[in-house]
């Protein structure tokens, strides 16, 4: 008898660099700069003007690769993949389109590699979650750590991209939208044997139907992820995801269950 309880990255990092001020002094050359996160100064002999300019000579402009992608995924958020505009982008990026395509090959490719890096902890929250002890904390789980994901701070995290991502109807990302499938195809099957184990070991009645159960779950799961695109908030949504979790405990322990 199970007992219930009613308590409830990525991307290539680097330096930036940004000389934001010079000028020769004689034979010293005066830099302001910062370099990954801390400000510069100093003098360095550079000899002539000719020296300088062979120094920095094809020196790329450097960036954050994980802000620019953080940056990205907000547009994407807020507009949508076919309402954001390649113009749109490097405007806000603060990047050239060379310089965009150069790092990620299109549009498409940014944008897929935004839903990724932040669709890819949803997997993890499945696979932590299937890995608890009994399958009444495996739901709860599942659905509280999403709540979570779905609201981090919006300075380290854009929102739920996948939902949008999902309802995107662009040619440019099909493989974007193959990839959210699969994403959901895996952490529902990960949770569909988690209940066959548990029907299985006796934990949950003989009688219980692994897939009926697994599709309520995700259901909520779905839902929680579009109201928090809504603007909802964390507590609302944990509040909500209480619930489910409290009447699905009830239907799997009551006697007739």
């Amino acid at each position: 008898m199970v007992e219930v309880s009613e308590t409830t990255a990525f991307g290539q990092g680097g330096a930036e660099f940004a000389v934001e001020a010079g000028q020769f002094l004689g034979q010293q050359f005066v830099v302001g700069g910062v370099l990954g996160g801390r400000a510069l100064s100093g003098e360095e002999d550079v000899g002539t003007q000719e020296g300088l300019t062979e120094r920095n000579r094809g020196r790329p402009r450097a960036f954050d690769r994980d802000r620019v992608v953080l940056d990205a995924a907000r547009l994407f958020w807020r507009r949508g993949y076919s309402g954001t505009s390649t113009r749109a982008l490097t405007a806000a990026l603060g990047l050239s389109t060379s310089s965009l395509y150069a790092a990620f090959g299109s549009k498409a490719g940014l944008f897929e590699e935004a839903v990724r890096t932040y669709a890819e902890r949803y997997r993890e929250i499945y696979q932590q979650a299937v890995a608890e002890n009994d399958i009444l904390t495996v739901i709860k789980r599942i659905l509280a750590d999403s709540v979570h994901e779905f609201t981090q701070p919006s300075d380290t995290h854009p929102g739920c991209l996948i939902s949008s991502a999902v309802m995107s109807d662009s040619t440019g990302t099909l493989d974007t939208s193959a990839y959210v499938a699969e994403l959901h195809s895996s952490n529902e099957q990960a949770l569909l044997a988690r209940i066959e184990r548990a029907i299985q070991e006796g934990e949950l009645a003989a009688g219980t139907n692994a897939a009926v159960l697994t599709g309520l779950v995700q259901c909520v799961w779905h839902g929680l992820s579009v109201r928090s695109n809504g603007d909802t908030s964390r507590e609302d949504l944990l509040a909500t995801a209480q619930v489910a979790h409290h009447l699905i405990c009830q239907q799997l322990t009551s006697p007739t269950s």
